[in-house]
């Protein structure tokens, strides 16, 4: 039977993903394109225009996920990719034209023991 269980917000990260790409030419609107579905594909979602972010159980799947990443990185452009543990990304600031909003919250995780 599936058990649920807490947890630490010390040991689940988010890993986020912020980036400036060209969008110029025909191509580079492609490679951009196709990061940014590329992205979402492995579970990304936007929490700002070019800023994606996907929560891990562990440090070794935020790894994981960081080499994805580097091997779908487009051509041109600058991509920056930052891990940050639960409990550090649930004290983020979150404005909404200036009415304070919470950050979003991890998914509810579902684990075999």
């Amino acid at each position: 039977m599936p058990a649920r269980r807490n947890l630490s917000g010390y040991r689940s990260m988010w890993v986020l993903v912020m980036f400036d790409l060209p969008v110029v030419e025909a191509r580079a609107r492609h490679d951009y394109a196709r990061f940014r579905t590329r992205l979402m594909g492995e579970g990304f979602t936007m929490l700002q225009y070019s800023i994606y972010g996907r929560w891990c159980p562990s440090e070794e799947a935020a790894f994981t996920y960081r080499r994805k990443i580097r091997a779908m990185l487009p051509p041109k452009g600058e991509v920056r990719v930052l891990s940050v543990t639960d409990r550090q990304f649930g004290k983020m600031e979150v404005f909404v034209a200036r009415a304070r909003e919470r950050p979003e919250k991890r998914p509810e995780q579902l684990l075999l023991l």
